[in-house]
């Protein structure tokens, strides 16, 4: 009969943790190389096809004139200014439109009388296409920057508000009531109680309305701007340039990535509790 000890049992727990660990590393590994892999053997093929005339390189410029007019348009200085136009418009945009959707969202759940006035309309409006209400807004402002940051401002607005609200209400009553009966109560409940525990909703509307809001920025310069990188998208389309509307495409492609990525990093650095390692916790737990 083998007889445990309690040296016995933390070397037993310490391997399983280690097991679990070496997994965790391995399925890391794994997701690293297929996210780099995949896009490179997707443009190897898009490229041979390209060669080989599976499909029309005149309609479908292959990965190599794509990056030759790329780098033609960086030492112009050409794509720099359509870049800077882009983020300018978007970085500001979903600032004001992310701060305003917070406070919204966090007084809305906070009052309920504030929540009964505004959450039919604000339902209402948030299913109406944003983009719609760009010739509204050029009719009040003109041709102008202030449009253009508006139409971002509205969409993020919409989005970052509903998580938000959605945050403050889902927090369970017996959380703020053994908070009030500790003394939190005003600003010290808002602080330490009910922004902590909306932050994860708040974090998702975040990543979310990003998205849209490049979504957005690019349509509105279809049609509405003389610069940024919408504009260089569908004015190469017109003058029938693909090399350039595709270095448009990706470079929109690549902000939004970037946009998405910081995003997840002020999440981890917010909610450090949220990204811990799982799998350290599931065998100490067992």
């Amino acid at each position: 009969m083998i007889t445990t000890t309690p040296q016995n049992r933390e070397a037993v727990l310490e391997a399983a943790i280690e097991r679990e660990n070496s997994h965790e590393r391995r399925l890391k590994s794994r997701d690293v190389t297929l996210a780099i892999a995949t896009p490179l053997v997707l443009l190897a093929a898009w490229e041979i096809a390209a060669a080989t005339g599976f499909i029309d390189p005149r309609l479908f410029s292959p990965p190599s004139a794509i990056a030759v007019r790329g780098a033609e348009m960086v030492a112009s200085g050409e794509l720099f200014g359509h870049v800077f136009a882009t983020v300018a418009r978007l970085a500001t945009g979903l600032v004001i439109g992310a701060v305003a959707g917070i406070l919204a969202g966090l007084v809305m759940g906070v009052w309920r009388p504030v929540r009964a006035a505004f959450e039919p309309m604000f339902t209402a409006l948030y299913a109406l296409p944003k983009i719609a209400i760009l010739p509204l807004l050029l009719l009040i402002f003109g041709l102008t920057e202030t449009p253009k940051i508006l139409a971002v401002v509205i969409s993020v607005f919409f989005v970052v508000q509903i998580n938000t609200l959605s945050g403050i209400i889902q927090i369970d009553g017996r959380i703020t009531e053994a908070a009030r009966a500790y003394k939190a109560t005003g600003w010290r409940l808002f602080r330490y109680v009910l922004l902590p525990a909306a932050l994860p909703a708040i974090m998702t509307g975040l990543r979310v309305s990003a998205g849209m809001a490049v979504i957005v920025i690019t349509a509105v310069e279809f049609v509405a701007s003389n610069n940024g990188l919408g504009y260089l998208i569908w004015n190469s389309w017109q003058l029938f340039q693909p090399s350039t509307m595709f270095v448009g495409l990706i470079t929109v492609s690549i902000i939004g990535a970037l946009i998405t990525g910081a995003i997840i990093l002020l999440e981890r650095a917010m909610l450090p509790w949220k990204h811990s390692n799982q799998p350290r916790k599931k065998a100490k737990t067992q």
